[in-house]
């Protein structure tokens, strides 16, 4: 067991217990949290759509980003720094409120201004008709989109899209190759969420998940008899991170996944997971062989001796 720790953290994976590293080798099913594990975790804006004729992209793009400039969402720190590139000038928000895994509302000069996903919008009584198209279009796609409403009118879309790691494919494909189940958990829309598995090579997706529903999902695999590794970086990883057998945290993420975790990936890159996987396995396979070893021998010199 030590031996294999100090080999975990040759290659960047830090066990924090000899539990830990046991349970790594029992894994049969592989939870991935998208933004920040799968993809880098720093979207960009890629579309900028006004819902009227009086309004243009850089006007919505400013109402946007002055109402995000209270988030601490990657989602809207992507719209804050594409105004900040255009140089917009920003209005200070007032009454900022954000409705976790939906969206944010402040208010502005122009009145209450709402920004969140279509759902969101859809349980606030606004009319998405008008720009129902463009949506399907831009999620099927794989791109994240805002829906921006000034009171009761629909003001128009902002698509972010976050680039897929470099070895998040490769990652994947090990996994599998080791028998494992993988999950792709997000609280994305089901269309933006399949477009990003498909790209990776993920078949089974739970999309729509609000952040205090992770843990329940993990638990609800457990309650099928699978051992569940989760993997995630977010503060709203943390408690599917602590209720998964194993949590394995992304070390670029933030603190508090990191401490719910036994397992951190320090570099951050998901081809460690499979390597955590492989390397338990092989020092439960030693350990065995080790053990039957012992009591061959002893089986055969004591009556000798």
């Amino acid at each position: 067991i030590m031996v294999g720790t100090g080999k975990g953290a040759e290659h960047g994976i830090l066990f924090r217990s000899s539990e830990a590293l046991e349970r790594a080798g029992k894994t049969s099913v592989v939870v991935l949290d998208k933004t920040g594990t799968i993809t880098r975790g720093t979207p960009v804006v890629v579309d900028v759509l006004p819902a009227g004729d009086g309004l243009t992209d850089n006007e919505l793009l400013r109402i946007t980003a002055s109402v995000e400039q209270g988030s601490e969402h990657p989602v809207g720190a992507a719209v804050v720094t594409e105004a900040r590139n255009r140089r917009l000038s920003l209005i200070g928000p007032s009454n900022f409120k954000a409705i976790p895994g939906k969206g944010v509302e402040a208010h502005l000069d122009v009145g209450l201004v709402r920004i969140g996903n279509p759902r969101f919008m859809e349980e606030n009584g606004v009319n998405l008709e008008p720009l129902s198209a463009q949506i399907t279009e831009l999620e099927e796609q794989g791109k994240t989109i805002l829906v921006v409403t000034t009171g009761v009118e629909l003001s128009g879309l902002i698509a972010v899209a976050d680039t897929i790691k470099e070895d998040a494919i490769l990652a994947v494909r090990k996994l599998r190759e080791q028998g494992l189940e993988v999950v792709m958990l997000t609280g994305d829309n089901p269309r933006t969420a399949r477009a990003i598995a498909s790209e990776v090579g993920i078949k089974d997706v739970i999309a729509g998940v609000l952040p205090n529903e992770k843990s329940a999902e993990i638990k609800r695999l457990q309650e099928t008899g699978k051992v569940v590794t989760m993997v995630g970086d977010g503060i709203n990883d943390a408690p599917a991170l602590a209720q998964a057998d194993l949590g394995i945290a992304i070390g670029t993420g933030t603190d508090v996944a990191i401490s719910a975790s036994p397992v951190t990936l320090v570099g951050g890159e998901l081809a460690g997971v499979a390597k955590a996987i492989t390397l338990s396995r092989r020092i439960l396979s030693t350990i065995k062989q080790n053990l039957f070893w012992a009591f061959f021998y002893n089986v055969i010199l004591i009556p000798a001796a």
